[in-house]
């Protein structure tokens, strides 16, 4: 049976809608199969009630390799549900000829009697390749986003709306669980699907309604109820996000706000008009910044392979890290010092003792420490310069989260996917790499979990990606609740430390806290 992965956004117990009002049906369950048996379920992402879309996460049983499923249930005999999904179905078709990094490939679109079996309780199933990421609910689910950081999410997105546009074609973005988050930084449509009556301008509204939502984490529209509400001024209209959040900056916030009325004379009404101010944000170096490559500080539950992070306006932590970095530095080169003044004075009287009779000391010649370099302090700890996870199979478990197993605070940690079935049943095992800035002679290795039970094999690697025949097996133990020291056979140098499960602990998922490496003797 394959892994359930759900996310804190949309999963909701079997019997409820997204929103808590629309029953789920009983055959759209992890595990079953639809499409004449060839897709297998493996997790659901959404619900658009407008058209009662179920949007799941499967297997193509055939080239096996995810997909994403819009599945639009119904009854077949119901004339005006089958009408709407045939016209659902047919414009999805059209717009599957837009190629753009801003929506996913459309690979299959299928109907009853085509692809559907009668008795499935399906209309239609668009079938669009896997887009692997963070769904754009979870991406807000903490805070709100940097303003340029918003702008540089929505442009390719916006990008991929103008391009259909200029073939009359509607992608239909207007649903913000039909949008991911790509590891590389861009908001994708997903799961395509444009409803049978949509305009041009519902496009066009609902990428002002995304921004919206990027830059205040509240929806302006009414379609997706699940979604906090943006807040309305006395006359009915959104209020603007700049009111919320003076930080942002006017042009976005008016373009948000433009971009969702039909006001001909003040409105944006075209794709191009919000794209045009998304570039002029992007270009503008006071109020843009880059996408930083380090993960953010919170223990919510992470994505499935989303390597970026945001960071929230006027937050002072950088400043205290950066603070706590330079006074630790400033204690080193102190202890540093009061060090080499000590061997002075040892060398010193040392060489008086020589004088008189006393054992000679021999010193290395000033300067010259690559001829006489120091061993390597015995048994002494040593820090990975970096963590990620090393996955053979299927998708990374919690890939924003690895450094977090080796970064000295035990209040944070790295965990597993949880599995319906144990290892190998889906993929053998999985791991953590850990990458040293030179080889290293390793004694052992001391991991702190609370998953009693893990089986744990300590590897070495020729490299930070390599193929698990290539690693080679130096420690094993079954992890016990706190700390498992683990002896290593081998102390021969390696710049790559493998840590890789091959039993999970209770419930088929396994925490670990933190790791420490130390050398060999």
């Amino acid at each position: 049976m394959e892994r359930v992965v759900t996310t804190r956004r949309t999963e909701y117990p079997v019997g409820e809608g997204a929103a808590g009002n629309r029953a789920r049906p009983g055959f759209l369950v992890p595990g079953s199969a639809v499409g004449d048996g060839r897709y297998r379920l493996l997790a659901e992402f959404g619900l658009d009630e407008r058209v009662d879309a179920h949007l799941w996460r499967a297997q193509d049983n055939q080239l096996r390799r995810d997909v994403g499923l819009t599945l639009l249930v119904g009854d077949p005999a119901n004339a005006t549900a089958a009408g709407a999904a045939r016209k659902m179905l047919e414009r999805t078709m059209h717009a599957a000829r837009i190629t753009h990094p801003g929506t996913s490939r459309v690979l299959d679109v299928l109907g009853p009697g085509n692809g559907i079996a009668p008795t499935e309780g399906l209309l239609g199933i668009v079938v669009a390749d896997w887009s692997q990421g963070t769904d754009l609910v979870d991406v807000i689910a903490e805070h709100p986003l940097p303003p340029s950081t918003a702008a540089r999410l929505l442009e390719p997105l916006a990008a991929a709306v103008e391009l259909a546009h200029h073939s009359g074609m509607v992608l239909g973005v207007d649903h913000p669980q039909r949008v991911r988050v790509t590891p590389d930084g861009v908001l994708r449509l997903s799961f395509p699907g444009p409803l049978p009556e949509a305009t041009l301008q519902d496009d066009v509204r609902g990428l002002g309604a995304i921004l919206y939502l990027l830059l205040t984490g509240r929806w302006p529209l009414r379609n997706a109820p699940g979604l906090p509400h943006a807040p309305l001024a006395p006359d009915g209209q959104v209020v603007p996000p700049r009111a919320l959040f003076p930080y942002i900056p006017y042009e976005l916030s008016s373009a948000a706000v433009r971009s969702l009325t039909d006001d001909a004379t003040g409105g944006i009404r075209t794709s191009s008009g919000l794209l045009r101010v998304l570039e002029r944000a992007k270009l503008n170096e006071d109020a843009t910044q880059s996408i930083s490559a380090v993960p953010d500080d919170t223990d919510a539950e992470d994505d499935d392979g989303a390597l970026w992070t945001t960071k929230r306006p006027h937050n002072d932590r950088a400043k205290r890290r950066k603070l706590a970095i330079g006074v630790t530095a400033l204690a080193v080169a102190t202890v540093g010092v009061l060090a080499w003044l000590g061997m002075q004075l040892i060398s010193f009287f040392g060489d008086d003792s020589a004088s008189a009779g006393g054992p000679t000391v021999v010193a290395s010649a000033p300067g010259n420490a690559e001829n006489n370099p120091k061993p390597p302090n015995p048994g002494a700890p040593i820090q990975a310069a970096g963590v990620q996870v090393y996955n053979v199979k299927g998708t990374p478990d919690s890939p924003r989260r690895a450094n977090r197993a080796a970064d000295g605070d035990p209040k944070t940690s790295w965990k597993t996917d949880k599995y319906q079935q144990p290892f190998p049943a889906l993929k053998p095992g999985v791991g953590l790499m850990a990458a040293f800035a030179e080889p290293v002679p390793f004694a052992e290795v001391v991991i702190d979990s609370p998953s009693s039970g893990t089986v744990v094999e300590i590897r070495t690697a020729p490299s930070e990606k390599p193929g698990l025949d290539e690693t080679k097996v130096i420690g094993r133990a079954t992890l016990q609740p706190g700390q498992t020291r683990l002896q290593l056979d081998s102390a021969e140098p390696t710049q790559h430390l493998l840590i890789w499960i091959t039993t999970l602990g209770e419930g088929n998922v396994s925490e670990i806290t933190e790791i420490g490496f130390l050398r060999a003797q």
